[in-house]
């Protein structure tokens, strides 16, 4: 098949490049940077810079539509939040397939209080999560809660979390955020326990492809560095009921913690790609995404574990000095996501495309993730040239959002 993966900048993106590429599959990436690491894969057969889908929807999407065109492309597999845009404009990519939802659909899960309403009318497990659309229902949320962790309602990479519990306690002051009824922010009860995440596959409400990872390193207590795979039972058969509710199709990951009291409960919904790619063997990746699964769902084994070992050396310099020896040691020892692909461009790219946003710091907590998501976000608002339709239910979504308690 011949595919074409959009954001090819981030790990998880060159990652699915190369498995796509090793399963067969003839490849093209497309970023709007043009030193985007995945770009430069060798299991690329043909790479390609379009404008950014955050700035210019229109000429994002007309130029990934020209490329489908001009490359007989059969599939395109977004891998971040370019999704939105090319859900939004679905209709001006022509006949080729796009592995993504609805808009609708998407727009719900990203949004952390429609996503929050979704969990407690399906019945599933959720923290006590209040709504807060300005500084006064800010603070009167705060009070309601011994512990707690807030967050926007459309944010993404671990960053900016509100909590007066753990590691991150104090690090965002109450007073620097500014909710408002178009972005609002979460505040739900700390629930004790470990993080878990988990990534799928699906097709028309059934999960293809699935798997569950905890990070046992995490860039500053937030963003994911090192990976391991766990069970991953538990986890699917949450995520299939909201699949199965949203006929739900494309890739689906989700944030929980694992409680000792109350089992799983879930924290968060980002409806794309993520690093559990990284765990997936070609084959189930590859299965799971073209749908050629026959009825059943491909699961990770417990135990694999994989790292990025460019920001693992980048924590180097921000870790106490006792835990140097622990970094050093995982460099040597485990498996980064290059190791094996004999791929060395990717490797160079890396660094001009970080160095292409003027935040980058490794002494600066948000610069790497910023990098990664310049320009490819979305954060709620309409799109230009979407469908009477959809900006019908957006608008739904941020009524439903207001009544949300």
């Amino acid at each position: 098949m011949k595919i074409l993966v959009t954001t090819s900048r981030t790990p998880f993106g060159l990652d699915l490049i190369r498995k796509l590429g090793e399963a067969g599959h003839e490849v093209d990436a497309a970023d709007s940077y043009a030193a985007a690491p995945g770009s430069h894969s060798k299991f690329v057969a043909q790479h390609h810079v379009t404008p950014s889908a955050q700035d210019d929807a229109e000429g994002f999407v007309g130029a990934v539509a020209k490329i489908c065109a001009d490359r007989g492309i059969e599939l395109i597999v977004p891998t971040f939040e370019e999704v939105f845009y090319l859900s939004a404009l679905r209709d001006r990519l022509g006949d080729v397939a796009l592995f993504a939802a609805a808009f609708t659909a998407l727009a719900r899960l990203h949004d952390k209080a429609t996503f929050q309403r979704l969990a407690q009318d399906l019945g599933l497990p959720i923290p006590a999560t209040v709504v807060a659309r300005d500084a006064d229902e800010l603070h009167a949320a705060i009070e309601r809660f011994p512990s707690y962790f807030a967050r926007a309602a459309f944010s993404r990479g671990g960053v900016s979390l509100l909590t007066n519990t753990g590691p991150l306690a104090g690090k965002v002051q109450v007073e620097d955020v500014t909710p408002s009824h178009r972005e609002p922010w979460l505040v739900q009860e700390f629930v004790d326990g470990p993080m878990l995440c988990s990534y799928s596959t699906v097709h028309g409400g059934k999960v293809t492809a699935h798997m569950t990872y905890r990070a046992p390193r995490q860039w500053q207590h937030s963003t994911g560095i090192q990976f391991e795979s766990i069970d991953s039972q538990p986890s699917l058969e949450i995520v299939k009921r909201i699949v199965e509710d949203l006929d739900y199709t494309g890739q689906i990951s989700f944030d929980f913690v694992d409680s000792p009291d109350r089992g799983l409960q879930l924290i968060e919904c980002n409806p794309r790609a993520t690093d559990g790619v990284l765990l997936m063997d070609d084959d189930v990746l590859s299965a799971g995404i073209t749908g050629d699964v026959e009825g059943v769902t491909r699961l990770v084994e417990p135990g694999r574990i994989v790292q990025l070992d460019f920001a693992v050396l980048g924590q180097m310099f921000l870790e106490p000095l006792h835990e140097v020896p622990r970094s050093i040691h995982d460099l040597a020892k485990l498996h980064g996501p290059d190791r094996g692909w004999h791929d060395l461009m990717p490797q160079l790219y890396s660094f001009l495309a970080l160095a292409h946003h003027e935040k980058l710091s490794l002494k600066e907590r948000k610069g790497l993730f910023e990098a990664m998501a310049d320009d490819i976000c979305w954060n709620g608002g309409p799109i230009e040239g979407m469908k009477d339709s959809d900006r019908e239910a957006l608008a739904t979504l941020e009524a439903e959002r207001l009544k949300t308690s």
